[in-house]
């Protein structure tokens, strides 16, 4: 299992993430699936949630749904990031997992300009698997 992600996407997550710090960004990941291949085609940011927490209100994600599937997509993950923390799931995200097979990708950084490590996952039974993640044409 794969995520696709064009390039711009990928940047605007790392935008975002460093715009947050010290609180987390989150968003959802509308695209595709081809196959054992998820291609990243649209992000739905969410309000900046805080340090420990991340929290995607209702309403955007049924305006996010709707209007992916105007498009004819799908949301297939979300994105958020650990400021100060690791590129894994945390005991929180955990307790927050329950869609089988949604990807979630987590960026991690110490600081607002320091580098970034980004990680791709994907929920199944009681767990995180981690998968592969490359950035594709725009």
């Amino acid at each position: 299992m794969m995520l696709i992600l064009p390039q711009r996407l990928a940047a605007e997550i790392e935008a975002e993430a460093r715009a947050a710090f010290p609180r987390e960004c989150c968003g959802l990941i509308e695209g595709v699936w081809e196959g054992e291949k998820a291609r990243g085609l649209a992000l739905h940011p969410a309000p900046h949630g805080n340090e420990h927490r991340f929290a995607i209100a209702p309403e955007l994600h049924f305006a996010a749904q709707k209007k992916a599937r105007t498009a004819g997509h799908r949301l297939i993950g979300c994105y958020h990031s650990h400021p100060g923390g690791l590129a894994r799931p945390s005991g929180e995200d955990r307790k927050g997992a329950g869609e089988e097979n949604f990807l979630w990708l987590i960026v991690a950084l110490r600081s607002p300009d320091a580098p970034v490590a980004l990680t791709a996952w994907r929920y199944s039974g009681a767990d995180f698997e981690e998968i592969g993640w490359a950035t594709g044409a725009d």
